[in-house]
Formats: structure tokens, C-alpha cells, sequence
């Protein structure tokens, strides 16, 4: 039996014995605008994976934290929302757990520059994500995730985990067969030089994404994700190139699909 084979056996036994709850779901679905627009099948498949995360994944609450199985599937909508077009790969490997803080937490943080000095800092987090290790995300910032704002927590975090599968959080996660990778740098690097230009001449600047996005390359990615599927409207008119490799590696187009959404969306919630 070929290991493929093992793993889609495995699948659809975990699905036929763990059914998802047709009426959970939908007012899951309904309660979270970034899945607006999604036709029955997508439905469906994102249903599945959901089921087959919740099941590979352990969400760990802590004291503060209520976690029933409306938030779960919540959450794991969320998180399975890149993968609803990808190739059925394990693109979360590497990790087996989600902590979830009931507050942002302080994470110790070390650093080396250029001149060999170490500087050692406390930094205030609400999400974090280790190679070959857990995913950590502050339960409020799980709680305010799924709107059209341009935020979510949970996409941003996985996506560095999907960076992280070619090495270190760089912000090139492993590019599709039919991709060129001269095209994805180009697109990223200008973005990424065009923002902090922008910041540098005005540190002050109202940014077309949240500027948080010019702290590194692999930052840059993980707030490009949150654009794609949260504000893609915003994302597009600002980098339309970057968009454009997105929508390539994502295989997914979320424009047409919640611009019924975002169009009325007055300017300063969105």
C-alpha cells in the first residue's frame, strides 16, 4: 500500500466516522465574512479539512481561554482557508500543536548585528510561529479575526509556517510547478522597498497595508496573506503585482468573491 494511498484511505475513513455538523458549519460559515462567496463544493472541501486539521492539530487552551467546539471550527476555518485550492499536500507539517494565550504574551527575543554585538530584548506578541515547533496565538486576536479589515491572526501565523517550509521565514514558501521565482521576487522585493521607502521618508505614514509588513521579507508575506483574503481590494490597488503571485500561489481569487462585501464597506472600517 503506497503511502498516498494510506493517507487518502486514512482521510476518508476520519471523515466517514467523524461527520461535520451540516447546521455548526453553516453558522460557522455564516459568522465569518472572509468565506463569503464560496460555492457549495468550496464549502465542502473547506468543511473537510477542517475536520481532518482539528484532528492532526491539538489546540491547547489556557486558563482564560474558552474553547468550544464553535470557536474550534472557528479557528480552523481560518487556518484552512489557503490550503482550500492547493494540491492535497501536508503543507502544515512540521507541527502537531496551537497554544492559544488568553492575552498577548512576551516573547524573548535575541539578535546579532552586523558588528557581532548580541541584543537581547523582551518583545509583547500576539501570534508566533516556530519551525518545528507550535503556532501561538493570543485569544484575542483569534477572536477579532474573519472580518474584511485586513487582520487575522491565524492566516498570518500559517502562513509562516507555509514560509517555513523551504527553511527559515523568508518569504518564500515553496512556489508551485507552473511559478517562476524571478517573478515572485521581483514582485515582493519592489513591495517590500516601495513600504519602507514610504516609511522611512514618513515613519507616521497611513500605509495601503499595515506597515508591520516592512519589518522583513517573511513579514512582509504573512501581512500580504491576511490582505489576500481579509482586504484583498486594498491589497490589489496598492501591489497589484504582489496580488497577482498570490492568487498564483494560492490558486484562489478572492476579489470577485467578496467584492459585494468590501465595496460597501465604508473607507475608515476597511
Amino acid at each position: 500500500m503506497s503511502a498516498v494511498f494510506f493517507r487518502n484511505w486514512r482521510r476518508r475513513r476520519l471523515l466517514a466516522r467523524h461527520p461535520l455538523d451540516p447546521q455548526l458549519w453553516a453558522a460557522v460559515c455564516a459568522g465569518l465574512p472572509i468565506l463569503a462567496g464560496l460555492d457549495d463544493a468550496e464549502h465542502q472541501r473547506l468543511g473537510e479539512l477542517c475536520l481532518l486539521f482539528l484532528h492532526d492539530k491539538h489546540l491547547s487552551a489556557l486558563p482564560g481561554v474558552e474553547l468550544d467546539d464553535p470557536a474550534r471550527l472557528r479557528l480552523a476555518a481560518q487556518a484552512c482557508l489557503p490550503l482550500l485550492h492547493l494540491p492535497d499536500l501536508d503543507w502544515y507539517q512540521g507541527f502537531h500543536q496551537l497554544l492559544l494565550y488568553p492575552e498577548d504574551f512576551v516573547s524573548p527575543q535575541r539578535h546579532r548585528d552586523e558588528a557581532g554585538i548580541e541584543h537581547v530584548w523582551d518583545d509583547e506578541r500576539s501570534g508566533e510561529a516556530w519551525q518545528q515547533g507550535p503556532v501561538i496565538l493570543a485569544w484575542p486576536g483569534v477572536q477579532a479575526s474573519g472580518t474584511l479589515d485586513g487582520y487575522n491572526l491565524v492566516i498570518h501565523e500559517l502562513a509562516h509556517k507555509l514560509d517555513m517550509l523551504n527553511g527559515d521565514a523568508n518569504g518564500l514558501p515553496p512556489l508551485h510547478a507552473d511559478m517562476r521565482l524571478s517573478d515572485w521576487t521581483q514582485a515582493m522585493q519592489v513591495a517590500f522597498d516601495a513600504l519602507n521607502a514610504e516609511l522611512d521618508g514618513d515613519p507616521d505614514a497611513e500605509t495601503a497595508i499595515d506597515p508591520y509588513a516592512a519589518e522583513s521579507p517573511g513579514e512582509f508575506f504573512a501581512v500580504a496573506s491576511e490582505y489576500f483574503f481579509s482586504a484583498p481590494d486594498l491589497l490589489h490597488a496598492a501591489f497589484p503585482a504582489v496580488y497577482a503571485q498570490l492568487q498564483a500561489f494560492y490558486r484562489q481569487n478572492p476579489l470577485p468573491r467578496l467584492a459585494p462585501l468590501t465595496a460597501a464597506l465604508p473607507a475608515a472600517a476597511h
